[in-house]
């Protein structure tokens, strides 16, 4: 393999992290190595913690200070052009596709095992006040925390506000926007986001 051609394919690689499972044999070795150095100059340089078999695409920008710690779970999946900061935890065999931010603010978002989030997808664990009397740069920050369930979809370009819960199983519509609870097999969709007729998963 040409070093072109692999520059060309570390590039597919990290926009379409998914197809890093079906590398042959030969593939799977320069990737692994190149994965490994990924990783190790994160876990250096940020208080990350890696499972096993994970893809970090390099233009992925995850930041986790002290107190913000960032955990990714087994064969988790984190495309190009997605900003991660911390406190997060995300489950194993995750998928988060490119163009993803997620911020935890004080007390983070968890995401469980084999959830799927599509790209362009914007998830803020904190909120600020309103209040007319005081400029919006002086507002206070809230936070709540968000908890997204095992096996969720959750469709490009999606909002979720801080404080929601998003059970197992559900299915978030493309363009939607969450500002309160999805219980567990619901799907939803619109701003703000409804259970739709059809609850069965699409």
């Amino acid at each position: 393999m040409s070093d072109a051609y692999r520059e060309q394919h570390k590039k597919r690689l990290s926009y379409m992290p998914w197809l890093y499972r079906n590398l042959n044999f030969k593939g799977k070795v320069w990737a692994s190595r190149w994965q490994q150095e990924i990783q190790q100059s994160l876990g250096f340089l940020e208080t990350i913690e890696f499972g096993e078999d994970c893809f970090i695409a390099p233009e992925a920008n995850l930041f986790a200070e002290r107190g913000r710690d960032i955990i990714v779970g087994d064969e988790a999946q984190i495309a190009a052009d997605c900003f991660l900061h911390g406190p997060l935890t995300i489950g194993a065999n995750v998928s988060i596709n490119h163009g993803v931010s997620m911020d935890g603010g004080n007390q983070g978002i968890s995401i469980g095992d084999n959830t799927r989030i599509a790209t362009g997808c914007k998830i803020f664990a904190f909120n600020h006040g309103v209040a007319a009397d005081q400029l919006i740069r002086e507002q206070p920050v809230t936070s709540k925390g968000i908890s997204i369930g095992q096996d969720v979809w959750i469709g490009a370009n999606v909002c979720i506000a801080d404080g929601v819960t998003i059970g197992d199983k559900a299915v978030i519509g493309m363009g939607s926007v969450v500002t309160k609870d999805v219980p567990a097999g619901v799907t939803v969709g619109g701003n703000p986001a409804q259970p739709l007729n059809d609850n069965s998963r699409i």
